[in-house]
């Protein structure tokens, strides 16, 4: 299954370590909130629940304008309110990182051996479509091994994907094993930051330890919100290697442990916030 990921349009995830970009939390906060209800949230109740978290209402406004440019929020006027609700774009972003959270876990021990080889040749003048075509990589859990060729562990349906960028001419793809005198382990480092994904989840335990949202989280819908787009910004920058050839001390498994108790911790307080909160309308109704 191929993965929708960042493009030029979307925009790619703030750098490690630094404070989650307004669209990041946007998305975040539509994922929690709004995914799967088919319902539009107006942006007044948007604002005061982003007070929450410290971020102003200009930031807001500005941002939820920018995300409807860019297709991911639908604006709907209902009397002197404005409302937006999720296009189908985003739902499919956001439906992936449901998956990501949910059922495919930030350990992989269930590795075939078996990877995907992407290669590729793009004119020197085609900068945004090797902008969009790396994002999408990145996101599918590709690294780069050597010029023009990425590689990613399990099997990887690349079809999609070079289909909806209009690429397929200029990608070739393939399934296979290591074989000698290639050797996993080295592999793994050529083609990603191992250190750095490890880094990644080491600041989430740091930052997250306590048991406390970072920052001016107010209550448990801010606290929720940090929590999972913090976590959301990690698992799309982990290409889920395989943990057989991971260091014994990775630190994924704790910091997904910290996700889920905290998680669970906030949710029921962040649901009766939003039920207080947020107005909700109905598009279809």
């Amino acid at each position: 299954m191929t993965q929708p990921a960042p493009t030029a349009e979307t925009g790619s995830p703030a750098e490690p370590g630094s404070p989650p970009r307004p669209q990041s939390l946007m998305l975040t906060f539509f994922g929690i909130h709004v995914l799967g209800t088919g319902t539009a949230l107006s942006s007044a109740s948007v604002i005061d629940a982003f007070a929450r978290v410290d971020v102003g209402e200009d930031a807001v406004r500005s941002t939820l304008t920018r995300m409807v440019g860019r297709g991911l929020l639908e604006r709907h006027r209902r009397g002197r309110r404005m409302y937006f609700s999720l296009t189908a774009r985003a739902a499919e972003v956001l439906a992936d990182g449901q998956e990501r959270i949910h059922r495919t876990g930030a350990v992989n021990r269930a590795w075939d051996g078996t990877w995907t080889l992407v290669g590729f040749s793009l004119p020197e003048s085609w900068r945004r479509e090797r902008h969009d075509l790396r994002s999408r990589l990145v996101w599918a859990g590709f690294g780069p091994l050597q010029s023009g060729l990425w590689v990613a562990p399990g099997r990887v349906d690349v079809a999609p994907m070079a289909a909806e960028l209009g690429l397929g001419d200029r990608i070739r793809a393939f399934h296979g094993e290591a074989a000698a005198p290639t050797e996993v382990g080295p592999l793994l480092r050529t083609a990603f930051d191992v250190d750095a994904i490890a880094d990644g989840y080491r600041a989430f335990l740091a930052r997250w330890g306590d048991g406390a949202a970072p920052g001016e989280a107010r209550d448990d819908l801010g606290r929720l919100l940090l929590l999972h787009t913090d976590w959301l910004d990690l698992v799309r920058r982990d290409p889920h290697l395989p943990a057989e050839h991971l260091p014994a001390d990775w630190p994924a498994e704790a910091a997904e442990a910290l996700f889920r108790a905290l998680s669970a911790r906030f949710e029921p307080g962040a649901r009766r916030i939003g039920e207080e909160i947020l107005d909700r309308w109905d598009p279809e109704a």
